[in-house]
């Protein structure tokens, strides 16, 4: 068992005039049913209303956030909190904070993140919005789940507890909701022990700052951000393969295809993917193998990489590239000059220009990353 001995409970407010006593009074109770000393810290974002003096006449200690956002609230409490472990919780009411001890409990077992995952336990009838239930919550946590290869039924719950030493160390730099998803993610990937303890989810009280559409983006953003071979090594995978499908079409079958009355030549849309694809793949490739969050089976598959000749080797493959290129295009100028045209050169002349424009976005692309590394350095 490990020894926990002081706990802070930090509540991000915004205007919560309404609740944020109560919700004090109800951290307060579970504190001492936890059998634990603790603190509680009311991080205001820049509350218009009464809740500062309210939060303070509950008990609580008030932090000023400088900067607008949850995760700029949440840390800022963190930046004043004396606990070893900290629970977060919303200061509206939707939490039952007087069943705390629930999420301290693992913790004491050796857990270093414990979320309250509210789709296992009770949600009010009208406390979560349909969409936010049914398809917002669902998809990131899903996402969350692969990206980090763990289990998961509430991702985005805000009522969690950690060991303040192990979440340090994650470096957290969101400031707005996504702030949640970037705590599991980077948890996840540090290789933290990561669980989930049912909580019920109440009614808010008063008016929620969630936006759906906003704040649903900047979650997915966040996590599409840091993980590079998902979001660009492979769909550009993915792209290239079915570039060169369409391209070794237009080559088969340099008429096309019949499709219904007419005729398609993927004659254009074949060296396209293969262009976006390639650049999709170098470009997450690089980002995924300086990226200390990218898993270790990618990172040992990128690990060449780091070699001290990579980037001559891969100029000099991109150089080949487009030299390839337009040595296929000098061979059909001399065709086009022989007077040989045709249906039958179009597949190919489409490769050449691929290759030349891979080629060379290759090269540009190397350089760029290369000068903006160096500049990093000085």
């Amino acid at each position: 068992m490990i020894p926990v001995e002081f706990v802070s409970v930090i509540l991000p407010c915004l205007n919560e005039e309404d609740a944020v006593a109560a919700t004090v009074a109800d951290a307060q109770r579970g504190l001492a049913a936890a059998g634990v000393r603790g603190e509680i810290l009311v991080a205001d974002n820049g509350s218009t209303d009464r809740s500062v003096e309210r939060a303070i006449a509950a008990g609580a200690v008030v932090v000023t956030a400088s900067r607008r956002g949850y995760g700029a609230a949440i840390q800022a409490g963190l930046d004043a909190a004396q606990g070893d472990v900290i629970v977060v919780a919303d200061a509206d009411q939707t939490y039952d904070l007087e069943c705390l001890s629930d999420l301290i409990a693992p913790i004491r077992s050796g857990t270093d993140l414990v979320i309250g995952a509210r789709t296992r336990g009770t949600i009010s009838p009208g406390a979560m919005p349909t969409l936010h239930r049914y398809v917002g919550t669902p998809v990131l946590t899903r996402l969350l789940s692969g990206l980090i290869g763990t289990p998961l039924a509430d991702s985005q719950s805000g009522f969690r507890a950690f060991r303040r030493e192990a979440v340090a160390g994650l470096a957290l730099r969101a400031k707005g909701m996504e702030y949640a998803s970037e705590m599991v993610l980077r948890a996840g990937r540090a290789g933290l022990a990561v669980t989930e303890v049912p909580v019920n989810y109440r009614v808010r009280v008063g008016e929620s700052k969630l936006s759906p559409f906003g704040d649903g983006w900047r979650h997915l953003r966040l996590l599409l951000l840091l993980s590079p071979h998902v979001s660009l090594v492979l769909p550009g995978v993915v792209a290239m393969c079915l570039g060169v499908v369409l391209c070794a079409v237009s080559l088969i079958a340099p008429t096309g295809l019949a499709l219904g009355s007419v005729r398609w030549l993927p004659v254009f849309l074949g060296p396209m993917l293969v262009i976006l694809g390639s650049q999709a793949v170098l470009l997450g490739a690089l980002a995924a193998h300086r990226s200390p969050l990218t898993p270790a089976a990618i990172r040992r598959r990128l690990r060449g990489l780091g070699q001290p000749n990579a980037m001559n080797r891969l100029l000099g493959a991109f150089a080949a590239v487009a030299l390839l290129g337009l040595a296929i295009d000098a061979v059909l100028l001399g065709f086009w000059l022989a007077g040989e045209t045709g249906p039958s050169l179009l597949g190919v002349a489409g490769l050449a220009q691929a290759l030349v424009v891979v080629g060379g976005c290759g090269i540009a692309t190397l350089f760029a990353v290369d000068y903006a590394r160096d500049v990093l350095d000085w």
